[in-house]
């Protein structure tokens, strides 16, 4: 099953607010935060040998990962939102 049969509800709640770009990238946003819980919680367990107060090495660049993929979503999803509300301005301003 796809992901887009999986989060099929969350999916057209957020396309129906948003439109279809921007309304996916809020669903990968979320599995995004959902997946940093995880591997963060999994990272209370599987400490640094040379720090234990930091994750692992590997799961710090799993994190690191991920959060530069969300800060990349999120700054696609500002892109759309200032296109779209300079669109209309303009739309608006035609007779």
């Amino acid at each position: 099953m796809s992901i887009l049969d999986e989060r099929r509800t969350e999916l057209e709640q957020h396309e129906f607010m948003m439109g279809v770009e921007r309304g996916r990238l809020a669903v990968a946003l979320d599995l995004l935060t959902d997946s940093l819980i995880l591997v963060g919680q999994h990272g209370v367990y599987c400490t640094s040998a040379r720090n234990p107060n930091k994750p692992a090495l590997d799961l710090q660049a799993v994190l690191g990962g991920m959060e530069g993929a969300k800060t990349l979503i999120q700054s696609v999803m500002e892109e759309l939102r200032q296109r779209r509300e300079v669109e209309r301005a303009e739309g608006a301003a035609k007779p």
